[in-house]
């Protein structure tokens, strides 16, 4: 396979990997940047978290809207969908995934959604701000069991990039893997992160740690 984001940086923040009790690995949206969504952390901060962000090539991990047919968006997705499988690999050697959290933020919060139901498992948790399932279809039998993995979903009714209606099917289709799923509309929100979705990954990651 190309390698188009496997070559970029990952930042890194919070406690050591080595020394750390739970690890969230954070996905930045389109036009952003590790560092942007390293910004978190900040607001996230816990003594035990180690905090991991990687970098996609050119700030985008796939090139058309994630509701477009994946193939679309090859060989990009699967490109960006190996650079958290490489990550999780490497902190699953000294983090189990039932302490491994996900988090992104739009494109990236479609792409961590993404990741999860396909690799399954019991995740410590999955927070997707402002994101979906990706494809123009969902397709059950591609994902995997979810094993009662706690996932957010928050996401404005009038999100222009995010349609409430992928935001529902995503979270009935997790359901249906197995999740313990909570997915809050904002109504007339942007399409940003507000104060009740942080508190929502705060005690995601409280209840874990």
């Amino acid at each position: 396979m190309t390698q188009i984001h496997e070559i970029q940086a990952v930042l890194q923040a919070g406690k050591p990997l080595s020394e750390a009790g739970a690890v969230m690995i954070l996905i930045h949206g389109r036009g952003d940047t590790s560092q942007g969504i390293m910004g978190l952390a900040e607001q996230l901060e816990h003594p035990e978290f180690a905090f991991l962000a990687p970098q996609a090539a050119s700030n985008t991990w796939y090139p058309h809207q994630f509701l477009e047919p994946t193939e679309r968006n090859e060989p990009y997705l699967s490109s960006a969908l190996q650079t958290i499988l490489n990550i999780l690999e490497k902190t699953l050697e000294f983090v189990p995934l039932e302490h491994t959290f996900i988090l992104g933020f739009s494109q990236g919060a479609c792409l961590t959604l993404e990741f999860a139901s396909r690799h399954g498992g019991k995740f410590g948790g999955v927070i997707a701000f402002s994101g979906g399932l990706i494809g123009d279809t969902l397709q059950l039998g591609k994902y995997k069991n979810l094993e009662q993995t706690p996932i957010f979903i928050g996401c404005s009714d009038i999100d222009s990039h995010i349609p409430k209606s992928r935001v529902e099917e995503s979270a009935a289709m997790l359901e249906q893997l197995n999740a313990n799923v909570t997915a809050r509309i904002y109504p007339n929100f942007g399409h940003t992160i507000n104060q009740d979705e942080l508190k929502m990954a705060r005690n995601f990651m409280q209840r874990r740690a």
